[in-house]
């Protein structure tokens, strides 16, 4: 019956609710992982949540598109994006097609992997299956400045690799063997759910190397070359609508945050010119990283 009464309305019906059309959602997953401020909001859970839902409870979606372009960052919010993008899938059965863009490397590639199919170019970047943390040493240039560091602490280890305290090895190692553990669990992660379709040693797949679009194909990391127009064209037939789920907008048109974002007027209150300058700063080095 409701069939029918859709057909008899598609002339005036919009695009995406008439009968025979295909639908699949678009989903976009873009900027630095985990890294956010309020000139430069950064891909976490709570700021794609919303989307993820809209787009995985799209009535009659035959699957989900994720556009993919990160360079990484948060370890932990690229798994809880990873996660909530499984969970979905698994919950309304539907198939998940991820396409890369410039880049899916260590945690855009961690969230890629939540894809059933990861479709890419012949010139993206994929892979960079590691772990990094870096800093600066300024010790010496506050001796030579004349300038005592003077720090108070309750625990013998609060103050772990203080820039201004020369590094201690016992310290780095600690990093190192938290470094280490995180690795080993992007490792199982990626062999989960890539599975037989990997080629090659652990030791080149895992180094932290990464690979254009093309080779990281022949190494099983990514299935083939496209893009979303032409893919699901291809798949679905020329009627195929991808409407793009963003987050859903209030009364005055601003975006609603997701399940524990945090207010703009809070964020503006505590961040100043010179957090946003650093903020830019260790962007631009991310994304640089891979040449971009």
């Amino acid at each position: 019956m409701l069939d029918r009464i859709r057909s008899f309305f598609a002339p005036v019906l919009p695009r995406r609710f008439r009968p025979g059309l295909v639908v699949v959602p678009v989903v976009r997953l873009a900027g630095i992982i985990g890294f956010t401020t309020p000139l430069r909001p950064g891909l976490t859970l709570s700021s794609v949540a919303r989307s993820l839902e809209r787009a995985f409870t799209w009535p009659r979606a035959k699957a989900v598109a994720l556009v993919i372009n990160s360079p990484g960052g948060s370890a932990v919010q690229s798994h809880l994006v990873y996660q909530r993008i499984r969970q979905l899938a698994e919950e309304n059965a539907r198939p998940v097609i991820a396409f890369v863009e410039d880049v899916a490397a260590s945690g855009g590639y961690m969230i890629a992997c939540a894809a059933d199919e990861i479709v890419c170019d012949a010139s993206s970047i994929l892979g960079s299956i590691g772990v990094v943390g870096g800093t600066f040493g300024f010790n010496r240039l506050i001796e030579k400045l004349g300038i005592e560091r003077r720090v108070y602490t309750a625990g013998e280890r609060k103050v772990m690799l203080d820039p201004f305290l020369p590094e201690k090895p016992e310290e780095v190692e600690h990093l190192k063997a938290i470094q280490r553990e995180i690795h080993h669990s992007f490792i199982a992660l990626v062999k989960s759910r890539r599975g037989a379709a990997l080629v090659g040693a652990d030791e080149t797949l895992f180094s932290g190397e990464y690979w254009t679009g093309q080779r990281s194909i022949e190494l099983g990391l990514a299935d083939r070359i496209g893009d979303l127009r032409s893919s699901l064209r291809e798949r679905f037939g020329d009627k195929v609508a991808t409407p793009l789920v963003s987050a859903e907008r209030g009364l005055f048109g601003r975006r609603i945050p997701g399940v524990g974002a945090t207010h703009l007027g809070q964020l503006w209150g505590g961040a100043g010119f010179a957090d946003e300058v650093l903020s830019a700063i260790e962007a631009r080095a991310l994304w640089a990283r891979y040449g971009l």
